[in-house]
């Protein structure tokens, strides 16, 4: 569900009508008048108000891209949390709902979020006023709440220039059995910053005989002491208690009254022992003295005499020394997220420290709730801002890497035409052309990752791919090393690029060799994979439905635990130096992504490692349902390259690029002329294009920019059989003037070429008819065969 435009973005709509019809109006106005100075006026006026109006409509265009994509980015990490979240406008205005706010409110998409948490607390218009204010200021806030259903945390993020992000947690469902603090026989109340009192449970209510708003009503001895005895007015008489305060968000706190010791010792610690807040009592020293049902099934097995250290890690200093800051009263109350020390699973806790008093000794009660899930998303979005960074960092390189690549690639080629092979300078030339073959395949390693390439799918039937595959996989993985394939019955069909899905087995299966030094056991094995419901796994969550699973598993050392969440970042190996890029793995991450899929590893130390891919079934029947509904869109073919078997060597398998041979066939001359118009900013590319074409017998016109191309193509009597041009460039991109070329000179056929694939091909269809895809770095060969072969059509 989309977020709705502001406001202010959907008034540009009506108002982009009112000036055209404004436009319309000056524009028959200037026909009518006769003086010609005020005609010219009055076609100005329509003019201008015209392109405000197309300007307002682009305005609102952009602005609805923009909130799509943000909507997008924020479903990925909110859609499966079990929290309520919602996204609204800076007017309250609710856009983005999760699945865990659909089910709780149903659908409430345009409507204010005050008026759907009316339902849960009074005033909600004043409480979201107070946060969003805070988060405009700080980017988040969050407050407490009580209601008669027991405690709420509201909490705001800022997003994007204005909107904002609320998730709605019900504090009774940490609770022991969903107990709220209605349920426990503690008397507990909580209380505002400014003495109010919010919220009595039953508990204090029967103690003190009725409901009442302030605290003086409550207690003969203000202020409250934590850890002190405090006497309360009773019902039927004055009761003394020890007060514990727990401090809270927005300046509110929690209090308890705890029995002083006596008779009733027994009983008051069962109320303890049912308290559905997580609590330790800690000696002066940090040791546990009590820890209640809540905080073990938190912390698990509590030792005795176990120390706050014992259990908890992560603080960034010694955890006794906070504890002495706590128990001193240095310590301002403010709560500290801590990693318990459990061994079966990974729990973080928001833990707040407070001094008591308990038979006349000083010592501290520890609060503890479940952080686990906060920190999970942020752990999630933190991976996802590194790897889109480490992408968009990879795909500029490849960008300018590439050409530069193509230009010495290039006038390699060209010198190599002048030489023989028994020439001095031939092994010379070879060692240039072969070394930057080797550097063009490191950046289609570092596209893969970032998820830039161009991808040509198709239908594959595994076993059919992995058959064709094995004779190069025996070779690769040597004597040592005993390679085994298995497929299910019928594992289904998958939708993917050949050559880079046999990039990833490739790699994965030399990655499996090298753990093996001393020999051992490869299997391959395919299957089908049928998930009911929705899987969390790692940072990702697999949505339900039918897979494919592709599984390499190895006998070898294994991949230590401290290790595994990095092994998908590129440049990050397990080997010794020299040994391996660190790019074969993100690679193959890169690759499965882009492709639409999932790659995760397991691993024992000394037992092995284990890699699963799963792709998305393909289904045939709806293959054929949708191409009889639908016209197939143009797809861009991409320029073929010879492909070059992988040394047996390599650490990491990557796609090599083939060099032109030092002669070319007749057949790549044309019989007569036909002309090439060339556009490209970088001129060592131009000039290597250019002189390659000539060569060729094709007449080239030069253009450095895509403007200098449409004044070239003014001139109506100039003849241009095809077009080669660069995607990006200062100025209008290579799509961008071709479509303009083509509105005067249609059915001209165009070869664009690129660094790497632009957002124009990442979907695999044409930007324009009649057009082929021709990445960089490319030889002398590919690309006047390119040439030829699209004029040929």
């Amino acid at each position: 569900m989309l977020q709705p435009l502001s406001k202010t973005m959907a008034a540009l709509a009506p108002g982009a009508v009112y000036l055209l019809l404004a436009a319309g109006i000056a524009a028959a106005v200037a026909f009518v008048m006769p003086d010609e100075v005020v005609t010219w006026a009055m076609f100005s006026v329509a003019g201008t108000l015209v392109i405000t109006a197309g300007w307002l409509r682009l305005a609102l265009a952009q602005e609805r891209r923009r909130r799509a994509r943000q909507q997008e980015t924020i479903a990925n990490f909110v859609a499966h949390d079990a929290a309520p979240s919602f996204t609204t406008d800076p007017e309250g205005e609710i856009g983005y709902q999760n699945r865990a706010a659909l089910d709780r409110f149903g659908s409430r998409g345009g409507q204010g979020l005050a008026r759907t948490l009316a339902e849960l607390f009074a005033d909600p218009g004043a409480v979201l006023r107070r946060l969003q204010s805070k988060a405009e200021a700080k980017g988040a806030a969050r407050e407490d709440l009580v209601t008669r259903r027991g405690h709420l945390r509201l909490s705001v993020h800022r997003i994007g220039s204005g909107d904002f992000l609320w998730r709605l947690e019900d504090m009774a469902e940490r609770a022991i059995g969903g107990r709220g603090a209605e349920t426990i026989s503690l008397p507990m109340l909580t209380v505002s910053k400014g003495g109010t009192i919010l919220f009595m449970n039953e508990a204090l209510r029967r103690l003190v005989g009725e409901r009442v708003r302030s605290l003086d009503r409550i207690f003969t001895d203000l202020p409250l002491r934590s850890g002190e005895e405090h006497e309360i007015k009773g019902q039927d008489g004055p009761v003394t208690a020890v007060v514990a305060q727990l401090q809270g968000a927005g300046g509110r706190s929690e209090v308890y009254l705890l029995p002083i010791p006596g008779p009733r010792a027994a009983e008051e610690g069962a109320n303890f022992e049912a308290l559905p807040v997580a609590m330790l009592r800690l000696s002066a020293h940090g040791r546990v003295r009590a820890a209640n049902r809540a905080a073990r099934g938190l912390l698990g097995r509590i030792e005795p005499q176990s120390r706050l250290s014992d259990l908890l890690e992560g603080l960034g200093r010694p955890v006794s020394d906070w504890v002495n800051d706590a128990l001193a009263g240095r310590a301002d109350g403010r709560p500290e997220v801590l990693r318990a020390r459990r061994g079966d699973k990974e729990v973080f806790l928001q833990v707040t420290l407070s001094r008591i008093v308990e038979n006349g000794r000083a010592g501290l009660l520890a609060v503890l709730s479940d952080a686990t899930q906060l920190k999970t998303l942020e752990a999630q979005f933190v991976q996802s801002q590194k790897m889109q960074a480490i992408g968009q960092l990879a795909g500029g390189v490849a960008h300018d890497f590439n050409n530069l690549l193509t230009a010495i690639s290039g006038h390699c080629d060209l010198l190599m035409l002048r030489h023989d092979k028994g020439d001095g300078d031939y092994a010379d030339l070879d060692q240039i052309s072969q070394n930057a073959n080797r550097a063009a395949a490191l950046v289609g390693q570092l596209l893969a990752f970032s998820r830039k390439q161009t991808l040509k799918p198709e239908t594959l039937d595994l076993r059919d791919t992995l058959s064709d595959l094995t004779h190069l996989l025996n070779r690769l993985v040597g004597e040592k090393v005993a390679l085994s394939v298995r497929h299910e019955c019928d594992a289904g069909r998958v939708r993917a690029d050949k050559r880079q899905l046999e990039q990833v087995i490739m790699n994965l299966v030399v990655n499996a060799r090298d753990a093996m030094p001393g020999g051992g056991e490869i299997r391959i094995e395919t299957e089908a994979f049928h998930l009911a419901e929705n899987r969390p796994r790692d940072r990702v969550t697999v949505p339900k439905g039918d897979y494919v699973a592709i599984k390499v598993t190895d006998t070898g050392s294994g991949i230590p635990a401290d290790k595994l969440g990095k092994i998908f970042e590129p440049f990050f190996t397990t080997k010794r130096t020299g040994e391996g890029t660190g790019l074969g793995l993100s690679t193959a991450y890169g690759i499965v992504k882009q492709t639409g899929g999932y790659i995760f590893c397991d691993s024992v130390i000394g037992t092995g490692t284990s890699f699963t891919i799963l792709l998305p079934a393909y289904d045939l029947a709806e293959e054929a349902e949708v191409s009889q509904s639908a016209e197939p869109a143009p797809e861009l073919e991409p320029a073929t390259k010879a492909p070059v078997p992988p040394r047996a060597a390599a650490s990491t398998i990557a796609p090599k690029v083939e060099i032109a041979q030092t002669s070319v066939p007749d057949s790549h001359v044309i019989a007569g002329d036909a002309t090439v118009l060339l556009v490209e900013d970088e001129p060592p590319v131009r000039a290597f294009a250019s002189r390659a074409l000539q060569l060729r017998g094709y007449t080239v016109l030069e253009a450095e920019s895509a403007e200098e191309a449409l004044e070239l193509l003014e001139d109506s009597e100039l003849k241009v059989d095809i077009f080669v041009t660069d995607v990006i460039m200062p100025g209008l991109d290579g799509p961008s003037w071709v479509r303009q070329a083509l509105e005067a000179r249609p059915g001209t056929r165009t070869v664009f070429m690129s660094g790497y694939a632009e957002e124009v091909f990442q979907n695999g269809s044409s930007p324009v008819p009649d057009s082929v895809f021709l990445p960089k770095p490319f030889s002398l060969g590919e690309l006047t065969a390119t040439v030829q072969e699209l004029l040929s059509r």
